[in-house]
C-alpha cells in the first residue's frame, strides 16, 4: 500500500541471564534482508554478562537500543518496559535465546504492504543445542482459527502486530506469567482486522530444560 513500503518494525527482546545465546539472537537481526527495524533489549536483573553484550552491540549499530532495569520485573513487566521504547509502526516479539531466519522481516513487511495485515505469524522449528540443524520439532501451523487458538497457543512465534492494535488491546498482564503470550495473542487477534499466517518456517525456537519449548 502507498505510504507503507518501508514500514518500521520494532523487535522487542526481554533479556535475562543468557550471555551464551544472546549474541547469536542479536546477529539474526543484524543479518536480516529487510533493514528498517529497531532492536529493543531490556535486561531484567541478569547476574551474568548479558548487560555488557547488549551495550557492545548498541555501540555498533544505532538500530539497537537497550535498558538495564534495577529490579526483576518478571516476563510481563520486562516486556512492557520494552514496549515503552518501541517507535515502530509494527511490533514483533522475540525470545532472547532464539534465532530468526534472515528473510522473516522482509516477508512480514511484504504482507503488511500487500495484505494490510495487522497481526502476522509464521511456522517455526524447535531445535536443541547450539545448532539449528539439531531440529526436534517442525511446527507447520494452520491459518488463523479462533476456536483452535482458544484451546492451544499454536500461533506463538514469531508474532508481529500493529501499534494501533496494541494501543487498543493494552499491555501484557503479569497475573498470566508463564502463559502471558497466549493471553496477549487472544486479546490482540480478537481485535485484529486481518490475522495472516506466513506458511514458511522462519523462526527457530531453542529448547532447553528451563524452556517452555
Amino acid at each position: 500500500m502507498a505510504g507503507r513500503t518501508d514500514v518500521k518494525i520494532s523487535v522487542i527482546v526481554p533479556v535475562y541471564n543468557v550471555e551464551k545465546e544472546l549474541p547469536r539472537c542479536i546477529e539474526s537481526l543484524l543479518t536480516q534482508t529487510y533493514s528498517n527495524f529497531e532492536l529493543l533489549l531490556i535486561n531484567d536483573g541478569s547476574s551474568d554478562g548479558s548487560p555488557e553484550i547488549m551495550e557492545r552491540y548498541a555501540e555498533k549499530d544505532p538500530r539497537i537500543k537497550y535498558q538495564v532495569l534495577e529490579h526483576n520485573e518478571g516476563i510481563s513487566g520486562n516486556t512492557n518496559e520494552c514496549l515503552k521504547m518501541a517507535t515502530g509502526e509494527y511490533i514483533a516479539l522475540l525470545d532472547h535465546d532464539d534465532i530468526l531466519h534472515p528473510a522473516v522481516l522482509f516477508e512480514y513487511a511484504k504482507v503488511i504492504n500487500e495484505k494490510n495485515a495487522d497481526y502476522i505469524y509464521c511456522d517455526e522449528i524447535t531445535f536443541e543445542g547450539d545448532s539449528i540443524d539439531h531440529m526436534i520439532v517442525l511446527h507447520f501451523k494452520p491459518d488463523f482459527a479462533i476456536d483452535n487458538l482458544r484451546g492451544n497457543n499454536y500461533i506463538c512465534h514469531f508474532s508481529a502486530f500493529s501499534r494501533h492494535l496494541l494501543d487498543e488491546t493494552g499491555v501484557f498482564r503479569s497475573q498470566y506469567d508463564g502463559s502471558q503470550d497466549h493471553d496477549m495473542i487472544l486479546r490482540l487477534t480478537g481485535k485484529a482486522k486481518l490475522v495472516y499466517h506466513v506458511p514458511k518456517a522462519l523462526y527457530y525456537w531453542r529448547s532447553h530444560k528451563a524452556s517452555v519449548a
